[in-house]
């Protein structure tokens, strides 16, 4: 199967051009046109709402997410079901090959978002904040025009004409008014061809990178777990000589030199407000196993009311008190102040707080944390500081537990580092998808002759969110990873 990554390096420009007379795109091949879309799609503003109404016949709608998560508009989405008058169904019902484009947002980059319809129904039609564009046959198709708006030329233009402060949005005329290239009919099927085939690709790439991601994050979880509770020793990699019953049944058996104590044996309670010179910090659930500053300049929510914040002093551990099932707990690296909804629990002596910190975010501990959480609903259970001291932990020697914690951290910044080349990898592949569209939609490369060596393909589904990849995709992607190296 010929590869576009083996191609577009040998992909010449055509040979000849014209002058566009639209200052952005240059020239363009001289048998292309140049047209706004008012003369080369329909185009209709959807109105529909998500309310159900009586008296109205039921339809599912196709909304904003679901443009702005994908290029193809099928019946693998999960479509939101609503109602509407028989007048928009027949108005907005949505054809193969329309072309349905954001509108508005609250990010002005959001805007213009293009995806194709290649399964229609007839109870599906368009939603609000989206604009529907139908391909004038003849002149345009709809899988062309969905490459088109993806390229940088178009989303440029949606981006200068986009008006708002809070909120962003494309009128109807400068939606009509945005400048395409425009080839032959046969060219923009045979461009799309070409297209649909490099991407395939490129979204297979990715979303095998995206996997091997996940796959170290769990990896990475699986080791931390072995070594704070005792399945595995650090230094040797193996499981202990001797193991004891914990005694809990969550733990199980331990190594038999270690000793299982009550969170109230290991830490105190710190509860001290009146320092307001102390930086505000807050658990971060997304970068996990630190406290981050929450007054950084970069962050838009900046603390004033300082009276009733906690003190955390550097080595602490404090967590959030309804979101401690979810792990949101971490090591102070400062002296510094969190919320009321915290709670500070200083180590006693012979306490490394980053081993406990790495006990406290595993999985078998948290389920342990919802267990002793209290709440009139789960997503508001708190853990307080009386029923925290009661929960049982595993409590290694301390020099011990200075090893454990010293290898974990060394895995950690092992695992974030991959992590980060491999998001750098996949950061590059869309620099050059992107390229790559905005060059073949603008004629600034020739891919007939490609496109005629690409062989019939079966079609695949696009890749939804949460979706897998088969195990060899992965694998190779590993391979690229490594040969990088």
């Amino acid at each position: 199967m010929a590869k576009p990554a083996e191609t577009v390096s040998d992909l010449q420009p055509y040979p000849a051009y014209k002058p566009s007379r639209v200052g952005w795109l240059g020239d363009v091949p001289s048998h292309w046109e140049v047209r706004r879309l008012r003369t080369t799609a329909e185009m209709r503003v959807s109105n529909v709402d998500k309310h159900v109404r009586e008296r109205e016949p039921s339809v599912r709608l196709c909304n904003y997410v679901d443009v702005y998560n994908h290029d193809h508009i099928s019946q693998q989405i999960d479509f939101m079901r609503a109602t509407a008058t028989c007048k928009e169904i027949e108005q907005f019902r949505l054809e193969k090959d329309d072309v349905l484009i954001t509108k508005d947002s609250e990010a002005w980059d959001d805007i213009g978002a293009p995806a194709v319809v290649t399964e229609p129904a007839e109870d599906l039609i368009s939603g609000y904040h989206l604009a529907l564009l139908r391909p004038v046959a003849g002149v345009l198709i709809g899988s062309f025009l969905l490459r088109a708006l993806q390229g940088k030329g178009a989303a440029y233009q949606f981006h200068v004409e986009a008006k708002g402060v809070t909120r962003y949005g494309l009128s109807h005329s400068s939606i009509k008014s945005i400048w395409i290239a425009l080839p032959p009919l046969p060219e923009q099927a045979t461009i799309t061809r070409y297209l649909d085939h490099a991407d395939r690709r490129i979204r297979r790439c990715i979303h095998a990178k995206e996997k091997l991601v996940k796959l170290l994050e769990e990896q990475r979880q699986a080791i931390v777990n072995e070594a704070v509770t005792g399945r595995v020793d650090v230094h040797t990699g193996q499981p202990y000589p001797a193991y004891k019953d914990s005694g809990v049944e969550w733990l199980g058996a331990v190594p038999a030199h270690w000793r299982v104590l009550r969170n109230g044996q290991i830490f105190v309670q710190r509860n001290e407000t009146g320092f307001p010179e102390l930086p505000i910090l807050e658990v971060s659930l997304n970068t996990g196993r630190r406290i981050r500053d929450l007054e950084n300049p970069t962050r838009k929510q900046i603390m004033t009311v300082r009276s009733e914040y906690k003190r955390a002093a550097k080595g602490d551990i404090a967590y959030n008190m309804m979101r401690m099932w979810q792990g949101a707990v971490g090591v102070t690296p400062v002296d510094g102040l969190v919320s009321p909804a915290y709670v500070v629990a200083k180590p006693l002596r012979g306490t490394e707080p980053r081993f406990f910190s790495a006990l406290f975010r595993t999985s078998a501990y948290t389920v342990e944390v919802d267990k002793y959480s209290r709440g009139i609903v789960k997503d508001r259970n708190r853990l307080y500081w009386t029923d925290f001291k009661q929960i049982p932990s595993p409590y290694p020697p301390i020099e011990e537990q200075v090893r454990i914690a010293d290898s974990i951290d060394q895995i950690e910044a092992s695992t974030d580092n991959r992590i980060r080349r491999i998001e750098q990898q996949i950061s590059l592949i869309r620099e050059y998808r992107t390229r790559l569209i905005a060059d073949v939609v603008m004629g600034k490369l020739d891919v007939r002759q490609a496109a005629d060596q690409i062989p019939d393909e079966i079609e695949e589904p696009e890749f939804l969110a949460g979706s897998d990849v088969q195990a060899d995709v992965v694998a190779e992607a590993a391979g690229q990873l490594d040969a990088t190296n």
